[in-house]
């Protein structure tokens, strides 16, 4: 019998395809916005808790699927004295999505990548929540397993469970997170649009018709965190993601709306910790061991 394992703050994929985990916590520290670079896919079954991402509040109740693609930052609020934080967690590399995919069936298009425009929370019907449970604990069965054909087995019950999803994203449509406040919501918009930019909390006031301070009192109680710390993640985020697409890190630096590359190298190697160079060799020995062709000299 495998047992569930607290929050791992780190959240680093060991496995190159794909992991799924069963976390259990009765209590949980305050959770920096944060983002990766597989995708995520929650399953939540019991506790009351409220995700933010980007500039959205999903709810999760109990029998929930929450997506999140490796471009959205996100963070967690639990309120854990009314029940303990208990969820299966599925992370699922690029590449691997892409493998499993065919050109009748994209599995990405769940998170948004395509032409259904699920959002990133979707609510479950009874039938669906006892078939996507069933799903989730015979791959966490599975995966603990090491005889005869359990890799093929693991792929086989991760395939059966993205169709799923799939497929109920196709069908619910539409989104079903609320958005935070009107003025919070569009400088979120605007900086994943403008990254590349000048910004700072004074001019996104301005640009907006809202004071400076209460956008910055609004903005922590909403998103969690600064509109410069915000800032400085989403420019961080893209460009790791350039960094394993193989451009140049001073070209990213300039692309990204860093002054110089120095303070591009300081801010990636602090959040990080490795310089831009050793992120980008590490992608491309990544990519090299996975078959990819996507990192480019």
């Amino acid at each position: 019998m495998r047992h569930a394992h607290a929050f791992d703050p780190w959240q680093d994929m060991r496995r190159p395809d794909f992991e799924l985990h069963f976390k259990r916590d009765i209590c949980l520290d305050k959770v920096e916005l944060h983002h990766h670079d597989f995708y995520e896919i929650y399953f939540l079954m019991s506790g009351d808790v409220t995700y933010i991402i980007e500039s959205r509040l999903c709810h999760v109740m109990p029998g929930d699927l929450l997506l999140i693609s490796p471009r959205e930052l996100h963070q967690i609020r639990i309120q854990a004295e009314l029940a303990a934080y208990e969820r299966y967690v599925l992370w699922v590399a690029p590449h691997m999505l892409g493998r499993l995919s065919t050109d009748q069936t994209d599995l990405r298009l769940c998170f948004g990548e395509g032409q259904i425009a699920c959002g990133n929370l979707l609510k479950l019907r009874p039938e669906e929540r006892t078939l996507a449970q069933s799903l989730f604990q015979r791959l966490w069965q599975e995966t603990g397993e090491s005889g005869y054909g359990a890799e093929l087995m693991g792929t086989s019950l991760l395939t059966e469970l993205l169709v799923l999803i799939n497929r109920l994203a196709a069908q619910k449509g539409s989104r079903t997170a609320a958005s935070t406040s009107r003025a919070v919501s569009q400088v979120v918009d605007y900086i994943n649009l403008h990254y590349g930019e000048p910004l700072s909390l004074s001019m996104l006031a301005d640009r907006f018709y809202v004071s400076k301070y209460h956008l910055s009192h609004e903005f922590n109680r909403q998103i969690g965190t600064s509109v410069h710390r915000y800032i400085l993640k989403k420019r961080l985020l893209i460009s790791r993601q350039m960094l394993a697409q193989g451009k140049a890190p001073g070209i990213i630096a300039r692309d990204c709306g860093f002054g110089d590359y120095t303070g591009f190298y300081r801010a990636f190697r602090g959040e990080y910790g490795l310089s831009p160079r050793e992120y980008m060799q590490s992608a491309r020995q990544k990519a090299a061991e996975n078959g990819e062709a996507g990192v480019r000299n």
